[in-house]
């Protein structure tokens, strides 16, 4: 019996050698590669490899995100009331996306999400209600050399069928079936009017009339999206008639509703996102001590996660 346990203990051992091997290779960045073609510090949906995490010092992993001003490099430029901070792009695209992934965007608005896309060798498909936008968009990315990848699409995203299937032609031209990332920044409801289009969210005549709409885009998104990837929305709240509507925890709820899990929720600052508020500092904030409430300095970015099954 001594001999058996003996080699009992000897085995023993050498499993945890070799876990001990395992480990000391992915701190050292001498990962294994997976069947897929994944190192084991590797994701499923990220480039980043973890064994190297500390080198990732850029990215962004608490709720909390204060950026100094608006990005104006690599294409990027404030040349639309409205248009995402590019530096949300960039946080989001590198920790969810690969090179070469599909990523969705169905309110494109001035193209930054697609210019951020082919900063960072992805795809991408943009939907945008106005069709003079996306003629801009298009000449903006023809300019820049960044129009091979991305595909325009000039539709409604609350229109499953239409913009459904123009966005499954989309998809083919890029050889792909679904996208890998869904990226939502909508109009607040009312505070910008952004189109005299009926279809326009920012026409919506009531708040529930906009989360409606919201919804239905959502279920678009949904649809459109490889499962066990990820979404991000942009969002923020206002106020109406003396009474702040929390337009982000009810977008977040139609995200549920059309079938996501909430991952997290991220406070960002707004500053340096806004055109021609600065002389209006004053007046804000007379209006704001007045009335008893505060002058909003921040939006919402939600991540979502569409169930692998």
């Amino acid at each position: 019996m001594k001999p058996v346990k003996k080699k009992a203990k000897v085995t023993s051992l050498s499993k945890k050698r070799q876990s001990a091997t395992e480990s000391g290779r992915e701190s050292s960045g001498q990962s294994r590669i997976r069947k897929d073609g994944r190192t084991a510090s590797q994701t499923s949906f990220s480039d980043m490899d973890l064994s190297q995490w500390r080198d990732y010092d850029h990215i962004e992993t608490d709720s909390l995100w204060l950026f100094d001003g608006r990005g104006r490099s690599d294409g990027h430029q404030l040349d639309y009331h409205g248009n995402c901070v590019p530096q949300i792009l960039t946080q989001l695209l590198t920790r969810f996306t690969k090179k070469q992934d599909v990523v969705l965007d169905l309110f494109l608005g001035s193209g930054t999400s697609a210019i951020e896309a082919m900063n960072l060798e992805r795809q991408a498909i943009g939907v945008e209600l106005k069709p003079e936008l996306v003629e801009y968009v298009r000449e903006k990315l023809t300019e820049q050399g960044k129009d091979y990848g991305v595909q325009l699409i000039n539709g409604s995203s609350a229109d499953k069928k239409w913009t459904g299937k123009a966005i499954d032609r989309a998809l083919k031209k890029l050889d792909r079936d679904k996208a890998q990332f869904l990226f939502l920044h909508p109009p607040y409801a009312d505070i910008i009017r952004f189109s005299e289009a009926e279809q326009c969210l920012s026409n919506a005549e009531s708040t529930d009339s906009f989360l409606d709409e919201f919804e239905k885009v959502a279920r678009l998104g949904f649809s459109k999206l490889e499962p066990g990837r990820f979404a991000g929305l942009v969002i923020g709240d206002k106020y109406t008639h003396g009474e702040l509507i929390p337009l982000g925890f009810g977008c977040m709820e139609r995200m549920n509703r059309a079938g996501f899990k909430t991952k997290s929720i991220i406070v960002k600052n707004i500053t340096g996102n806004e055109r021609g508020k600065g002389r209006q500092g004053n007046l804000w904030r007379y209006r704001a001590l007045k009335g008893g409430f505060y002058i909003f300095k921040h939006e919402y970015v939600m991540v979502f996660q569409k169930p692998k099954s």
